[in-house]
């Protein structure tokens, strides 16, 4: 059967690749790793979502970071968000930690299926880039269950390629909030913000 990045116990052989980026001026360094998503280089949607991410402060959650490209470098390059980061991959885990570490950045990381390892706590912002190739199923229902997870008038973040699944997440995140405004465009990729009101 193949492997998904999704998959909670890869067991692909573990091949590291490193590299570098500059956000505002702070320079990043990450260390990517078969069997989780992105691997060798960021990918252009998490960029755009980091790059546009909207000025809100509080306790921001990132579902499915994967080996924490969006949550560390939100972290380290503003510094008095909370960050709070989980993935149901267990290598991605260990990675999104290893980068936390590596670049200094305070964030709470947990291994869990969803919103599952955060019990009842509510965030001010929830943002993913929707686990496409999971399932419609799968990403409606991440959705669906950061509506619960929200404190009032916090909000999902979500990027997708607009003319691929995005017009669906964009549609889905209309029909469980009520509301969905486009932040940012970038070529064929789009950043959708739902609010809870």
């Amino acid at each position: 059967m193949a492997e998904h990045y999704f998959s909670q116990k890869p067991t692909s052989d573990i091949v590291e690749k490193i590299f570098e980026m500059k956000i505002n001026g702070v320079k990043i360094k990450f260390t990517s790793v078969s069997g989780v998503f992105s691997f060798g280089k960021p990918d252009r949607a998490s960029l755009v979502l980091i790059k546009n991410f909207p000025n809100f402060s509080g306790d921001i959650l990132d579902l499915g970071c994967g080996y924490g490209l969006i949550g560390v470098t939100l972290k380290v390059t503003r510094p008095e968000l909370n960050v709070f980061m989980s993935d149901i991959n267990e290598r991605a885990i260990r990675y999104a930690k290893i980068n936390a570490k590596d670049n200094n950045a305070d964030v709470t990381i947990l291994k869990g299926d969803g919103f599952v390892p955060w019990g009842n706590r509510l965030f001010d912002v929830v943002t993913f880039n929707p686990p496409i190739s999971a399932g419609k199923k799968i990403w409606m229902d991440l959705i669906s269950q950061t509506y619960d997870h929200l404190k009032d008038g916090g909000a999902l973040v979500c990027v997708g390629f607009h003319n691929k699944a995005g017009k669906t997440v964009e549609r889905g995140m209309k029909e469980i909030f009520g509301n969905v405004l486009t932040l940012a465009k970038s070529g064929g990729i789009r950043v959708y913000m739902s609010r809870r009101i």
